[in-house]
C-alpha cells in the first residue's frame, strides 16, 4: 500500500465521515456519533508502564501502579507502533492541555482511528502554540503488543516515556486511555513546578467562589460538577497553582449509565449534540435513540464532548483560589455519614485514603459490597509518591483556609442490599448548603468510630438522614459495621504513613476496629 500522508487537524465532519466510511460508528437519532470499544470497554491499569531510565528511577513511585518498562523494549515497541501508523492512513491533531498558559503543554496525536481524534479533539484544548512544550501519543488501537518481544503482560500497553514526554498505546480501543494517559504524564511533571495536580470537577459561584470535587468514577464528580447556578471550570482533571485553579481540559468524560433529562439535564442535552462521542451507549437499531438503561456493552458507558457546547461554563476555564473542597465516596457499607466537615488532618488522611465501595452487581464477581482505596482519588494515575501530593494539598488548605467536606453518595439505612442509595436531590441539596456557607452556624454532632463532625441540620434534608446511626436506626449494628469498616481504613493507610505530610495520621478514624 501507498503511503498515505496523515489528515491534520480535521474538522468534526470529516473525522465523523471517515469514522462512518469505515464502518466503525453509527449516528444517533440527535446527531452524536456513536462507537463502540470491542474487547476493552475501560482502561487497563495493569497494562500501563513507565520508562524506568536515568530520569525516573529515583522519582517514580515504583510499584503495582507504577510498573516500569525497560528503556530498549520500549525503543522497540515504540518503532514499530510509528511504523504501523506510517503504513495506512492516520489522523493527526494539534491541541493542548492546561488552560493557565503558564503551564500549558501541546499535544499531538497520531491515531489511526479518525472517532480516537475526534475524542481527543473533544477533550483536549484547542490552542497550540509552537513555544509551549510538547507531549506526543502515538495511538494505535488495532495494532497488539507482543509479550514476548515487548516485555508486556498483553496485546495492550500504555507506556510513558516521561523524558521525550511521549505516550505510546496499542492493543485498546478504549479512548480514556488517551484522556488518562496525558494526566499521568502531569501527575509528573506539575508538582515539579509547584502545581497540584488533581482529580477533581471544579465550579464556581458568581462570587468566584470556586468548589473542587474530588472523586472516583461512580461517586458523582460529573453529576455534582454539573450545577446550573454554578458555571463549571471542568469536570475531571485540574491543576492548582499559586494563582488558585484551572483546568486540564476542554472537554467533559462523563458516564451514562442510567442517565436521565430530569437528574442530570446538562449532561444529558450535552449527549445530543454533533460531535459529542457516545462510546458503549446502545442505541434502537431503527430509532436510533440510545438507551442509557441498557448496560449490555458496559457499565461504563461514556460520553466525550466539548465544553464549548455548555451553556455554563467558566470563562477561561479558571478560578482562584478554592472556598470549599468536596471529596465524594459512595460508601456502599452504608457507614459514612452523608456529609461531615473535616479538619485538616483529616481532609489529609481521607485524601490519601481515597476511599469508595464497589457495589455488587457492577463488576463481574462482585456478590457483596466491597471497599475500594484508590489513593488521591486517583491511584492508577498518580506518578509520584501519593505523600508528595497529600503535601501540597495540606498547603493549599493551611494557604487559603478552605473547608473540607466529605460527602457520602451511597447507601443510608443499611448497606447495599438492606439500606437505600442517597437521594441525588438530598445530596445537591448537601452540597449547596456546604458552598453557600448555610452550615456556618449549625450544631454538628461527631461521629464515635470516624471521629467526623456531622451537621444537626440542613436546609432542605431529613435531620434523621443526617446522622447514620439514626438511619440504620440501630446504632448497635451501625457500630459493628462501622468499626468493621475503620478496621479496612487503618490497614489500608499503612503503606502510606511513613511519608505521609505530618499530622495526617491524626485524621484516622477513632476506633481501630
Amino acid at each position: 500500500m501507498a503511503h498515505l500522508p496523515p489528515i491534520v487537524n480535521a474538522s468534526t465532519a470529516k473525522l465523523i465521515e471517515h469514522t462512518l466510511a469505515h464502518h466503525a460508528g453509527s449516528l444517533s437519532a440527535d446527531g452524536a456519533l456513536v462507537v463502540s470499544t470491542g474487547t476493552y470497554t475501560g482502561r487497563s491499569p495493569l497494562d500501563k508502564y513507565i520508562v524506568r531510565d536515568a530520569t525516573t528511577e529515583h522519582t517514580v513511585w515504583w510499584g503495582d501502579v507504577n510498573q516500569a518498562m525497560d528503556p530498549t523494549h520500549y525503543v522497540v515497541l515504540r518503532d514499530r507502533v510509528l511504523t504501523h501508523l506510517e503504513s495506512q492512513q492516520s489522523y493527526v491533531l494539534q491541541a493542548s492541555v492546561n488552560a493557565d498558559p503558564r503551564f500549558a503543554y501541546n499535544i499531538m496525536l497520531h491515531s489511526e482511528s479518525p472517532w480516537h481524534t475526534l475524542f481527543a479533539g473533544n477533550l483536549f484544548r484547542t490552542s497550540y502554540t509552537a513555544q509551549q512544550p510538547l507531549i506526543t501519543i502515538l495511538h494505535a488501537p488495532t495494532y497488539d503488543a507482543l509479550p514476548a518481544r515487548d516485555g508486556t503482560r498483553s496485546n495492550v500497553a500504555i507506556v510513558l516515556d516521561i523524558a521525550s514526554m511521549t505516550i505510546v498505546i496499542c492493543g485498546t480501543a478504549y479512548a480514556g486511555e488517551i484522556k488518562k494517559a496525558v494526566f499521568t504524564l502531569l501527575n509528573y511533571l506539575l508538582p515539579m513546578r509547584d502545581v497540584m495536580p488533581m482529580h477533581a470537577g471544579v465550579n464556581v459561584g458568581r462570587d468566584g467562589d470556586a468548589a473542587v470535587f474530588f472523586g472516583l468514577s461512580g461517586t458523582g464528580k460529573t453529576t455534582l460538577s454539573t450545577d446550573p447556578e454554578r458555571p463549571m471550570v471542568g469536570d475531571d482533571e485540574h491543576g492548582w497553582s499559586d494563582r488558585g485553579v484551572f483546568n486540564f481540559e476542554g472537554g467533559c468524560y462523563a458516564k451514562t449509565i442510567r442517565l436521565s433529562p430530569a437528574g442530570e439535564p446538562e449532561i444529558y442535552a450535552a449527549t445530543r449534540q454533533f460531535g459529542t462521542v457516545l462510546e458503549n451507549v446502545v442505541i434502537d437499531p431503527d430509532s436510533h435513540i440510545p438507551d442509557y438503561d441498557d448496560t449490555s456493552l458496559s457499565e461504563n458507558g461514556r460520553a466525550a464532548y466539548s465544553l464549548d457546547i455548555l451553556a455554563n461554563t467558566a470563562v477561561g476555564s479558571m478560578a482562584g483560589h478554592p472556598k470549599t473542597i468536596v471529596m465524594l465516596t459512595a460508601d456502599a457499607f452504608g457507614v459514612l455519614p452523608p456529609l461531615s466537615r473535616l479538619t485538616v488532618p483529616q481532609a489529609m488522611y481521607h485524601f490519601l485514603s481515597g476511599y469508595t465501595a464497589k457495589v455488587a452487581g457492577t463488576e463481574r464477581g462482585v456478590k457483596e459490597p466491597s471497599a475500594t482505596f484508590s489513593t488521591c482519588f486517583g491511584a492508577p494515575f498518580m506518578v509520584l509518591h501519593p505523600g508528595r501530593y497529600a503535601a501540597l494539598l495540606a498547603q493549599r488548605l493551611e494557604a487559603h483556609g478552605a473547608t473540607v467536606w466529605l460527602v457520602n453518595t451511597g447507601w443510608s439505612g443499611g448497606p447495599y442490599g438492606t439500606g437505600s442509595r442517597i437521594a441525588l436531590a438530598d445530596t445537591r441539596s448537601m452540597v449547596r448548603a456546604a458552598l453557600t456557607g448555610a452550615l456556618d452556624t449549625v450544631a454538628y454532632t461527631t461521629d464515635p468510630v470516624f471521629g467526623l463532625a456531622m451537621p444537626q441540620s440542613c436546609p432542605g434534608v431529613n435531620p434523621q438522614t443526617l446522622d447514620p446511626r439514626i438511619a440504620w436506626g440501630d446504632a448497635t449494628a451501625w457500630q459493628v459495621a462501622a468499626q468493621r469498616l475503620a478496621k479496612l481504613f487503618h490497614a489500608n493507610y499503612i503503606q502510606y504513613a511513613a511519608e505521609a505530610p505530618a499530622g495526617a495520621a491524626k485524621g484516622a478514624p477513632i476506633s481501630r476496629g
